[in-house]
């Protein structure tokens, strides 16, 4: 995924940085791309909960507009929270057709 998301960024010129977050209470989040997106990604068919503490964590931050988990699931789903579930394949899809990140400039949702 690493590679996937560098070269998306790269390839569509966008000048975001690819990072990884931590709190200082050891919640954690895969990728942070710029202020834009967290992307958390999680080997199981079925993301709980559970799955989604670092992402709710670094919500409460306020540093970053959208959140989303890649996974196996096999449908895509949204949260009550707003967190997107995306099945590996169709995040993958939908990113390079540029339809994961939503830019002020309308490049994206």
């Amino acid at each position: 995924m690493a590679l996937e998301l560098r070269a998306y960024l790269s390839y569509s010129r966008i000048d975001e940085p690819l990072q990884y977050w931590r709190s200082t209470s050891q919640f954690e989040v895969d990728f942070v791309v710029g202020s834009r997106l967290a992307i958390e990604v999680k080997g199981t068919n079925h993301v709980v909960d559970k799955h989604l503490k670092g992402l709710r964590a670094l919500a409460e931050e306020d540093l970053v507009a959208q959140f989303c988990v890649v996974s196996l699931d096999t449908k895509k789903r949204i949260t009550e929270d707003g967190i997107v579930i995306w099945p590996y394949q169709e995040f993958l899809r939908e990113l390079w057709d540029d339809r994961v990140f939503r830019f002020d400039s309308g490049s994206g949702n």
